[in-house]
């Protein structure tokens, strides 16, 4: 006993032993990989998932974006909440470079009330109702502009194809005689919200102009004020009940396998 044994004494016989748990430790280990599987499975059957890019100052309801993964996939109340894209903004790196985009995000009920407000960004999820929303890109919707004191106007961005992994997005302001077979008018082009870069007629260099800046340009005799740059924020939502049992099973697993390792002497 004094050596950590648990000692039976019965009649001329003497049993002892030591590291019980080490012996029986093995079979836990199973039990937890079985449970990891389950949970695996409960979500590859059972989960949600659905992606979406909305514009700021539009909404949408998280049951139309998520789509089933399986025949366990079971709809919730959650389905039915909108949700607002309140503000969409960029950090951006000293070297100009996008460094991290948030999303102010409020959710409505069916009802109309606003139950969680949150901004997200890359790593910072919104959860609710067993629904996770993850920040994962950004877009360029619409530049909003005066012309020659008019406005303001939306010109939507389109995405252009360029050699490379950068963004880079495009619109185009008609001047003069819209009905002609050859239109002509001013290029706009921005990589990211913060600058625009503006050509003339020709197709030169004509200035960069920061949205909310205030600062008229003219153009082929067209005065253009860059008002705001709208962005655009790309979501990704999921649902997935088996994580709970995922987590249980791996934290089951390390503690089984260490205690494994514990001798058993009898």
């Amino acid at each position: 006993m004094g050596a950590g044994y648990e000692v039976f004494l019965k009649g001329p016989s003497l049993y002892a032993f030591k590291g019980l748990a080490g012996r029986f430790a093995p079979i836990g280990v199973h039990l937890a990989m079985l449970l990891i599987m389950a949970g695996g499975t409960l979500s590859a059957t059972g989960s949600f998932r659905g992606s979406v890019t909305v514009p700021q100052g539009l909404n949408f309801v998280m049951g139309d974006v998520l789509g089933p993964t399986g025949f366990l996939s079971t709809p919730t109340e959650a389905f039915n909440t909108e949700v607002h894209v309140n503000k969409f903004y960029m950090d951006y790196y000293d070297s100009g470079e996008v460094s991290q985009f948030h999303t102010d995000l409020s959710l409505f009920d069916m009802n109309g009330k606003e139950v969680l407000r949150k901004t997200l960004s890359v790593n910072d999820p919104l959860r609710y109702g067993g629904i996770t929303i993850y920040q994962t890109d950004w877009s360029f919707s619409a530049l909003q502009i005066l012309k020659d004191g008019e406005g303001p106007f939306n010109l939507a961005m389109a995405p252009l194809t360029i050699n490379g992994d950068k963004k880079l997005f495009g619109t185009f302001l008609p001047v003069g005689d819209t009905d002609s077979s050859n239109v002509k008018g001013i290029s706009m082009l921005a990589r990211d919200l913060q600058s625009i870069v503006l050509y003339d007629k020709q197709g030169k260099f004509a200035g960069v102009r920061r949205p909310n800046s205030k600062l008229p340009i003219e153009i082929d005799g067209t005065k253009i004020v860059i008002v705001d740059a709208i962005g655009s924020s790309g979501l990704d939502l999921k649902t997935d009940p088996g994580v709970p049992a995922v987590y249980a099973g791996f934290g089951a697993l390390m503690l089984t396998t260490c205690i494994s390792y514990l001798s058993h002497a009898q």
